[in-house]
């Protein structure tokens, strides 16, 4: 007698990875070598479509992070800059080289994150990088952020100066807007209560 219910086994098979196989093989701090800000392309793309924030061009969401990894990067640039490294602290510095250009790019807008994605480039995964293209890629990395932060010091300059002219224009402009006594009205000229300029006494008009 034979159990009608019994059904042969079927192999399963799971499905394979292809995030893992797609993007390569993290690191132990999970940084993408060779990818670099690529990695973060598309993500929350669609969320930010949908709820209609837009980030403005050039703009900067977190200016703390940005001169903390900046600063931290000059520092570590004039540290090692006279000194003998071995394999181990250059792989170690390509490390922090990577993860700060990824921590760096989640922090700007996306303008500024093509533009350092196509600077930043990622070092051959395969070797552990030299001396001297450890040095290039960091000096590299921190001259783009002092043109930054010049970027953003001027920025905020004019920024300064057209408010300062907006508040000296409400300043001479009175309540109900009437001028102040003593101050002449905007294409007025500047003596209170001189009329339009008199006419010119020659005949004829002038083409």
């Amino acid at each position: 007698m034979t159990d009608t219910n019994t059904t042969p086994d079927t192999p399963t098979t799971e499905p394979a990875d292809e995030t893992s196989d797609a993007a390569g093989t993290n690191g132990a701090d999970g940084v993408e070598r060779g990818e670099l800000v690529g990695v973060r392309d598309g993500e929350g793309g669609d969320d930010g479509d949908e709820s209609g924030d837009v980030e403005p061009s050039g703009a900067i969401t977190e200016p703390a992070k940005v001169m903390r990894i900046g600063s931290m990067v000059k520092q570590l640039l004039d540290e090692v800059r006279d000194m003998e490294l071995d394999e181990p602290s250059r792989e170690r510095l390509a490390e922090i080289y990577e993860r700060s250009v990824v921590e760096l790019s989640e922090a700007l807008s996306p303008d500024l994150q093509e533009e350092l994605r196509m600077l930043a480039l990622p070092f051959d995964e395969d070797t552990v990088p030299t001396e001297p293209e450890l040095r290039i890629a960091k000096a590299q990395l921190v001259g783009w952020l002092e043109g930054l932060f010049h970027g953003i010091q001027a920025s905020l300059v004019a920024q300064q100066m057209a408010a300062r002219q907006q508040l000296e224009q409400m300043r001479q402009i009175g309540p109900g807007g009437q001028p102040q006594p003593g101050q002449p009205m905007p294409g007025q000229p500047g003596q209170p209560g001189q009329g339009l300029p008199p006419q010119s006494d020659r005949p004829g008009t002038y083409i």
